[in-house]
């Protein structure tokens, strides 16, 4: 198996968006556990909880790194198939099980670690899947009269 250089790309770009993507999710996991539970039972219970979430940095920094997932994901969409690239998405469940017990004190069941595990093996089939489509993708023409 012998992966094309925009195959790789894809990889590298996505590694960096599953990174981001899981510990902006360690950060919005902790920042919201320092809060306590949720309970929305009426209106000014839920501006308190506004006012509350956004005055947490800990939000700010994943919602910082869920932007930087946002753009990466974008960037690969522009140019790899969906097929292939949606699936690398769950890398983040592989991610977040290696980093919740040290982040969050978290333990990973051996029944959740198979599952993981399951789905990495998913990803490297996919990954293992082969070179991209043999027709070029090209811009769709916009319909007459648009």
């Amino acid at each position: 198996m012998r992966l094309s250089a925009r195959r790789i790309r894809t990889l590298v770009l996505m590694l960096w968006a599953m990174a981001a993507c899981t510990f902006g999710d360690i950060l919005l996991a902790q920042a919201m556990k320092s809060l306590g539970e949720v309970r929305l039972e009426n209106l000014p219970q839920l501006l308190d909880l506004g006012v509350a979430i956004f005055s947490t940095p800990r939000i700010w920094m994943a919602i910082g790194l869920f932007a930087v997932f946002f753009f990466l994901w974008m960037t690969v969409l522009s140019y790899e198939d969906l097929s292939f690239a949606l699936p690398l998405t769950a890398l983040t469940y592989l991610f977040n099980a290696l980093l919740v017990g040290p982040f969050l004190g978290e333990v990973v069941s051996p029944l959740r670690w198979a599952g993981t595990l399951l789905i990495g093996a998913g990803v490297v089939l996919v990954t293992a899947s082969g070179a991209h489509p043999t027709n070029p993708k090209t811009p769709q023409e916009p319909a007459p009269g648009h």
